[in-house]
């Protein structure tokens, strides 16, 4: 298993401190503080991790960002074992540091079940293969990527985006606030079924609050804009295996008063919506640069 991958499987392999309390470490993607994406995935490992049964897995995630996250300090997941159903089981999660939280979540696992089943259509847009890769682009177009963010943007990933839209590093056109894009990990990430949903959890935070900004002609890296997570929100809705293709196509319906929302599907190959996403984020303009900021966390632009 190449080092990516394995890097990937040991962030979400969190280390039991005591009963109900498990430590996670960090993976810096050069945001200058701990990815949103990352402490999703993590709490969704965290809450998994206390319950016994094996047929039931995570259908909902709700979470708050409170504070961002110190890159050089571990991060404590304190679970809450808030009910245990025939059915449901329910879990909230306060990731700490520093005596503080800096993220809460509240999730919900469910027993497999037959029921009703139908589903809305996938977009019809061209396949992933023969679509370059956003980290192909970037190493192409590196002379468009300022110096100091060259690096970090140009780094290998475990996972792999191949953006569906024409894709110019740091384009100012407006556009309309829809993507679409291709993502998969970049090797196989095994069979345990919370390492395919957090792998997701994971890249569902990537692109939404870019998408927002679309409209406007922005990017997340505008030096007098501000943008951040505020809450995520992920619904799964059938097995699916994160190490093959899926479309996660985003859509922003509304930005005002500073806070943008989006929401997001994924599809596999054969059109199955297998997972739903929604966020919202802080956008908000007129910042003045004080010294040097540290670039923001998505790095989809």
């Amino acid at each position: 298993m190449p080092d990516l991958t394995e890097s990937l499987i040991a962030l979400l392999d969190l280390e039991p401190i005591e009963r109900n309390i498990y430590r996670g470490e960090n993976r810096d993607i050069g945001s200058g503080r701990i990815f949103g994406g990352q402490v999703l995935a993590q709490a969704l490992v965290a809450a998994r991790r206390t319950i016994p049964e094996e047929d039931r897995e995570a259908h909902s995630l709700h979470g708050y960002f409170i504070l961002e996250g110190d890159l050089s300090t571990p991060v404590v997941y304190f679970v809450d074992r808030t009910r245990d159903g025939r059915s449901f089981t329910t879990r909230r999660v306060t990731a700490i540091q520093h005596g503080r939280a800096i993220f809460t979540l509240s999730a919900s696992f469910h027993r497999t079940e037959s029921g009703p089943s139908h589903q809305s259509g996938m977009p019809p847009v061209a396949p992933p293969e023969g679509l370059p890769s956003e980290l192909e682009i970037l190493r192409d177009q590196s002379d468009r990527i300022p110096e100091e963010l060259r690096t970090v943007l140009t780094q290998d990933r475990p996972l792999e985006f191949r953006p569906v839209e024409p894709y110019v590093p740091f384009d100012r056109t407006r556009r309309p606030a829809v993507r679409h894009i291709w993502l998969r990990a970049t090797e196989a990430l095994g069979d345990n079924p919370v390492h395919h949903q957090a792998a997701l959890a994971y890249a569902s935070d990537y692109g939404i609050l870019s998408t927002a900004l679309q409209p406007h002609g922005r990017t997340v890296r505008d030096k007098d804009l501000m943008a951040a997570s505020l809450d995520h929100s992920l619904w799964f809705h059938r097995p699916f295996r994160a190490d093959e293709w899926l479309l996660y196509r985003i859509q922003s319906p509304v930005a005002h008063g500073a806070r943008g929302f989006g929401r997001g599907t994924f599809h596999t190959r054969d059109g199955e919506l297998v997972a739903s996403a929604a966020q919202e984020g802080l956008l908000r303009t007129g910042i003045k640069p004080r010294g040097k900021r540290p670039p923001p966390v998505d790095p989809v632009q």
